[in-house]
């Protein structure tokens, strides 16, 4: 890649960890597969993943991904088929992911807990012909299967990677003694283990990739309501775990030769995908799956069983570990990196952490465009708490006021950014795609400005998003679904603060039907969206503010609120 930034012109390359490069260089025709490979090669006998109690090695990662592979490929699955992933931090995720790499298909990263309206947009709009899913949730699929063009079904269990008699007492305890796996009736599904087992009568086809083609495919709500796939190529990802490894410099990479990094976010979301899965697959570290961090008393526990280097985690993962008894409990003391993303870190958070682990959490940004990360603050260096940091190498960031001039320093206006992470443009949408594209430069939608260090601040949001616990939340798609019940004329959506998870979804509802209650309309929510996407305060009205075309003035409804706080 050509070298775009000017020294003088960019303030913050003054502000570069030693030894940090401005520019890396990208091999157009190198693939998601081509680091696997030379992972596998050079790490066999390292532990890639570690996931309660048990481990995978990536030699044995080597020998699942192949058979897996070779498996998708018996099935007539052709290059760039699309496969959806439906699974939490097991260790069938990474055989999965990197199977699909190997057989040439596109990856879709698909929440665990999305509800079957959602599940079905999703699989729809991306075409996917295969899915892997957690057998928990295989009920959802069996709803609206019929409505998508998937033909294959992989169904496993929590335990299913892990040796007798675990995998045995895990998946007997998830199904019979905690009831997590609700009765379903696909008879086309084949087990993950059968898949395994079929994959080893076959040979993997070697398949030629190139730099372009697409590697993954992340729904995002982008600067709209319209969930939207954002088509990754293989270049936007491994650019992604390069910078990060330079990032993290040669010194002090806590990932390189062996190192642990603790994955409590989950993998289908891209912040863990690329800083924890890739960035380790590239050093040849270990990532620590934590299937579920919500229950953070299991969380902890598990902690206390390893010495690890690094963490990624958003605000309320780290201020629940804090405000939890059994904290004190865990070694900290081999802690080198604390990244936060995906919603805004307090000042109080960050500074108890520095207290306790004597690490400062470097916060960065990015979306799921930009694969994720455009910008971070050094872990090495001057690292500003309340900021995002600087860019990455070989990306650019600036602030552009509305009438498409840059902002002076100091000055608001939205963050753009390019480089060889942002993305190829959104699945099979060119009309939203050319909404948030200036050439090579992508548009956010979050308003920021830059300080004299060339470090940025997020201080605004151009777009109506909702950020509940580090995940977007479209106020469109919350209004789609109460809109939809019979009782309910009008309805509007915004966010309000919210102590453990930022923000929340507040919804203004005006009636049709006199009779509909608060706890119904919380129902039909619970059937129709994300938990994390459900209202959590409903408040009933006569009528909804309006601009003189008819359009539901949601500004005004957040003035209001604020007031109500002021």
């Amino acid at each position: 890649m050509e070298a775009k930034v000017e020294t003088l012109k960019y303030p913050w390359l003054k502000n570069y960890p030693a030894g940090v490069p401005h520019e890396i260089s990208i091999d157009p025709n190198r693939s998601m597969v081509d680091l696997m490979e030379e992972a596998f090669r050079s790490y066999a006998d390292r532990a890639a993943y570690i996931c309660m109690g048990q481990t995978v090695t990536f030699g044995q990662l080597d020998t699942l991904t192949r058979q897996f592979a070779a498996y998708l490929q018996s099935l007539g699955l052709q290059k760039g088929d699309r496969i959806a992933i439906q699974l939490p931090n097991v260790l069938q995720y990474p055989v999965a992911m990197y199977g699909a790499f190997r057989a040439g298909l596109i990856v879709v990263n698909t929440n665990p807990l999305y509800t079957p309206r959602e599940m079905e947009h999703q699989f729809k709009d991306s075409g996917a012909k295969a899915i892997v899913i957690l057998a928990n949730f295989a009920h959802h699929l069996e709803k609206i299967l019929s409505h998508t063009d998937i033909k294959h079904v992989v169904t496993t269990q929590m335990g299913d990677l892990h040796g007798f008699p675990k995998k045995q007492i895990i998946n007997f305890v998830v199904k019979t003694i905690k009831k997590l796996v609700p009765d379903y009736h696909i008879p086309e599904a084949v087990s993950f283990n059968d898949a395994l087992a079929a994959g080893k009568k076959h040979s993997l086809k070697p398949v030629s990739l190139k730099g372009s083609d697409v590697a993954f495919i992340q729904y995002t709500g982008g600067t709209t309501g319209v969930s939207k796939g954002a088509a990754l190529s293989h270049t936007n990802v491994l650019a992604n775990a390069e910078m990060i490894h330079y990032w993290l410099g040669s010194q002090y990479n806590p990932v390189k030769d062996g190192g642990m990094i603790v994955t409590a976010l989950p993998l289908y979301h891209i912040y863990s995908l690329t800083c924890n899965a890739n960035a380790a697959l590239r050093n040849g570290g270990t990532n620590l799956l934590i299937p579920n961090p919500r229950d953070m008393k299991g969380f902890l526990k598990e902690l206390t069983k390893y010495k690890f280097g690094a963490i990624t985690g958003v605000n309320t993962l780290y201020n629940g570990m804090l405000n939890h008894a059994d904290f004190s409990k865990v070694d900290w003391s081999n802690l080198r990196v604390t990244s936060a993303g995906g919603m805004a870190l307090q000042t109080s958070v960050a500074e108890r952490w520095k207290q306790t682990t004597g690490v400062t959490p470097a916060e960065g940004y990015g979306l799921s465009e930009t694969s994720p990360v455009l910008c971070s603050n050094p872990v090495q260096g001057l690292n500003k708490v309340g900021t995002i940091g600087i860019p990455y190498p070989s990306t650019e960031m600036k602030i552009v006021k509305e009438d498409g001039t840059d902002a002076p320093m100091g000055e608001r206006g939205e963050i753009w950014a390019r480089g060889p992470q942002v993305m190829v443009g959104y699945w099979n949408r060119p009309d939203e795609t050319s909404k948030v594209m200036e050439g090579e430069w992508f548009k956010t939608g979050d308003i920021g400005i830059m300080d004299e260090d060339g470090y940025f601040r997020i201080v605004d949001r151009k777009k109506d998003m909702i950020l509940v616990s580090g995940f977007n939340v479209y106020p469109n798609e919350v209004e789609d679904v109460v809109a939809s019940h019979p009782k309910v004329l009008e309805v509007a959506a915004i966010g309000v603060p919210d102590a453990k998870t930022t923000e929340a979804v507040k919804i203004f509802v005006v009636k049709r039907d006199p009779s509909l209650t608060a706890d119904e309309l919380q129902a039909y929510c619970r059937e129709n969206l994300t938990a994390y996407k459900c209202p959590k305060k409903i408040e009933f009205r006569d009528d909804l503010p309006k601009s003189n075309v008819g359009k539901i003035l949601r500004r005004m409804l957040r003035d209001a609120e604020a007031n109500k706080t002021a």
